[in-house]
């Protein structure tokens, strides 16, 4: 795509249009996106005006914005993160079911945990996830799965810092976290009480493709003071079942 006259290519700034909508934003106006995006007023306004036109942005009857479903549509086109929940989710059900807490599925993208699932019971305990949402991969059980197994330039890039710290009990130090992540690779689980909230336990286990690469984490959510054997013999089997699945639909 052309670029603009700040150097921008079209693309990046329909991404950071797009970028300016989350779970807590999904309505705005053409003005409010320009201030987010950080563009001028008559581009955000033209660009707005286009993406709507195409479908990838819907105005309601305020003449609000907000995403449009033929983003959504194309988004799950080929999507490998559909693929995965299509594999995961009788047994993240299976899960959800037993557990009564929350049982989440997340992927590594961009450097981030991303959360592609999640299954909840009304009466569960904390947990500041959402599908679509985003965490450091260093503050997480499904994080420092991910991390434990992710390429090692990637590893000593997250490390080189900084670590933020979710909560009090977020690993923030870099010696600490390489120790916690060889325990990840040798043991295949993750106990992490607090490190999101302090309230809670993550636990969590890596999902394999069929050759064996580590392609997602799936995790529960637990009260703080919950048992969590129960809960590891569960995801390790519900992961196993995932790891087939995944084989069986290999194209």
């Amino acid at each position: 795509m052309a670029n603009s006259g700040s150097g921008e290519t079209v693309t990046e700034r329909i991404v950071r249009v797009l970028e300016t909508f989350d779970a807590d934003r999904t309505v705005q106006t053409a003005s409010e996106i320009g201030r987010r995006a950080n563009l001028p007023s008559s581009t955000a306004h033209r660009m707005v005006a286009e993406l709507v036109q195409c479908g990838l942005l819907e105005r309601d009857e305020e003449h609000r914005v907000r995403l449009g479903m033929r983003l959504w549509e194309l988004a799950l086109r080929g999507s490998h993160a559909l693929r995965l929940r299509q594999a995961a989710l009788p047994y993240m059900e299976r899960v959800q079911a037993r557990v009564r807490e929350h049982t989440q599925l997340a992927v590594l993208e961009n450097d981030e945990t991303l959360f592609v699932e999640r299954l909840s019971h009304p009466q569960a305990g904390a947990n500041i996830t959402r599908i679509a949402g985003r965490l450091p991969l260093h503050a997480s059980s499904s994080g420092l799965v991910l991390l434990a197994h992710a390429p090692r330039e990637l590893q000593d890039r997250v490390l080189a810092g900084p670590l933020g710290a979710v909560s009090p009990e977020t690993v923030t130090d870099p010696v600490r976290l390489r120790q916690v992540l060889a325990a990840v690779r040798r043991d295949g689980i993750v106990v992490a009480p607090g490190t999101v909230e302090s309230v809670s336990t993550g636990v969590a286990v890596p999902v394999r493709e069929g050759r064996g690469r580590v392609v997602a984490a799936l995790s529960v959510v637990l009260p703080r003071e919950t048992p969590t054997r129960p809960v590891v013999d569960e995801l390790r089997a519900a992961a196993a079942g995932i790891s087939t699945a995944l084989g069986a639909r290999r194209p």
